[in-house]
């Protein structure tokens, strides 16, 4: 069986990944707050996790891994958009996890074997928090109820801070109920038409990070073996998870494996709204740039480096796919292989922490071979790393065996009709207004000596050389 070695955020080092059932191999990783389109940032955490998902799949086996990926529909930003919008909530819930499920599913993440909803969930975590209570890890104050962080000896150890250092360089809410400024809330009371459930304390709603520690136990048990997300959410996030569910289930181990990637930044810089480099996943598909493009440049850099998103960055990814997809459309037969047949360096790379980079780099290696077998080994890693389903890549490689017979039959010929002309009247207006149309669609046209000759793209469009006719 394939050794697999990951990054642990929780020792600081590559470790042996080591399944506490082999049989039923699981992960969790923090999902979206479903109250916008997702960024491009938002989409990294997504093509990471797919691709160790994937990874998993292919060791264990596709029915021996349990993957869970959430989703918080209850939260403060969301009752913003609300008040703002005056639309209900469960119409902008559904709606942006819509939205983000097709976006994602632009990028060629698979979805994942189970995606809760807080809301689903909402006894689950008032029985945690009862629990903590019980234990004296948790206390009641004024309608709400906090997590005693002096309660967990080991708080602040997965981040690399300690609770002093922390009080005196965070910024937390320092309320006149809380026992101690870190204490984080489990429980917070909800007025007038803000959602809210009855509680044992309460009309309320609860805090952020009881609800990936309630719907983790539920759908994966009191230990686990991978929790994974980007780094901005180690602290507090991950840092309170580990501190709830560790009281709450003392004999559990919670996650063994913890793995974080890097932030995305645009053109060399943060992407921020202020300086207009901020843009959703959507936005980039709206204007043309195709999702494995998008796919491609993440998987270009390591995700535990910062990975910076530019057009030149994007515009090579596109013509590295096209010269795939060109080798493989060259090769007659496209066999649909099994994805345990993926090349073995391929799986060597991602096996070592996620290599993706040097993964990519075998696919231009395959083709440099330039032969069926190649191509074909091509095909299927294309597929195995999720650049392509097998449907697209099929009706992409035929597009173009379609448009080279065409261009052949119908537009050299026409095309040498009117340079031939041209050469007799000095008169080149209507070849190069042709020539300008079928470059449009996606051909490229070469003038020699002795002709012309066609060679469509792997972009080549087939309704645009139809309108043509």
């Amino acid at each position: 069986m394939t050794e697999i070695k990951l990054h642990n955020t929780k020792t600081r080092k590559k470790q042996v990944f080591t399944p506490i059932d082999a049989g039923n191999v699981r992960m969790y990783v923090c999902g979206p707050t479903v109250y916008e389109r997702a960024h491009l940032g938002n989409a990294r955490p997504v093509v990471v996790f797919d691709v160790l998902f994937r990874l998993l799949r292919h060791v264990y086996g596709d029915d021996h891994v349990t993957y869970v990926r959430n989703f918080t529909d209850v939260d403060d930003k969301i009752n913003a958009r609300v008040a703002k919008t005056g639309r209900p909530i469960s119409d902008i819930t559904n709606e942006t996890t819509q939205w983000y499920l097709d976006d994602m599913a632009a990028l060629g993440a698979l979805e994942p074997t189970e995606m809760p909803r807080a809301t689903q969930y909402i006894p689950q975590m008032v029985a945690m928090i009862q629990d903590l209570i019980g234990k004296g890890h948790a206390y009641e104050a004024e309608g709400h109820v906090l997590f005693a962080v002096q309660r967990y000896k080991d708080y602040g150890k997965l981040s690399g801070r300690s609770i002093d250092d922390m009080i005196a360089g965070a910024r937390v809410e320092i309320a006149p109920y809380k026992r101690n400024p870190m204490d984080f809330v489990l429980w917070k009371p909800s007025i007038g038409d803000l959602p809210g459930w009855d509680s044992p304390w309460g009309r309320g709603r609860p805090g952020w990070h009881i609800e990936c520690s309630a719907m983790s136990y539920e759908l994966l048990g009191e230990s686990f073996d991978i929790h994974g997300g980007g780094n901005d959410l180690m602290f507090p996030h991950h840092e309170n998870e580990i501190a709830q569910s560790a009281c709450a289930h003392p004999g559990g181990g919670f996650a063994n494996y913890w793995l974080h990637n890097e932030m995305l930044q645009v053109e060399g810089k943060k992407m921020s709204k202020s300086l207009g480099n901020f843009f959703t996943v959507r936005n980039l598909l709206d204007q043309g740039v195709p999702g494995e493009v998008i796919r491609f440049v993440m998987l270009s850099t390591h995700y535990r480096k910062p990975m910076d998103w530019t057009e030149k960055k994007a515009a090579d990814a596109r013509a590295r796919l096209n010269r795939l997809l060109e080798l493989i459309a060259s090769q007659g037969v496209l066999q649909r292989g099994r994805c345990r047949e993926v090349h073995p360096k391929i799986i060597e790379a991602l096996a070592d922490d996620l290599n993706t980079k040097k993964a990519l780099d075998v696919l231009f290696q395959l083709d440099a071979v330039g032969t069926a077998d190649a191509a074909n080994m091509v095909a299927r890693a294309l597929v195995f790393l999720g650049l392509y389903s097998w449907e697209t890549m099929e009706r992409r490689v035929s597009d173009h065996r379609t448009a080279e017979e065409q261009v052949n039959k119908d537009w050299v010929p026409h095309l040498l009709k009117l340079r031939l002309g041209a050469k007799k009247t000095g008169d080149y207006s209507k070849f190069d207004a042709l020539r300008v149309k079928l470059e449009g669609a996606g051909v490229s046209v070469m003038v020699t000596r002795d002709g012309v000759g066609l060679r469509p793209e792997m972009d080549v469009s087939l309704t645009k050389l139809e309108v043509l006719k």
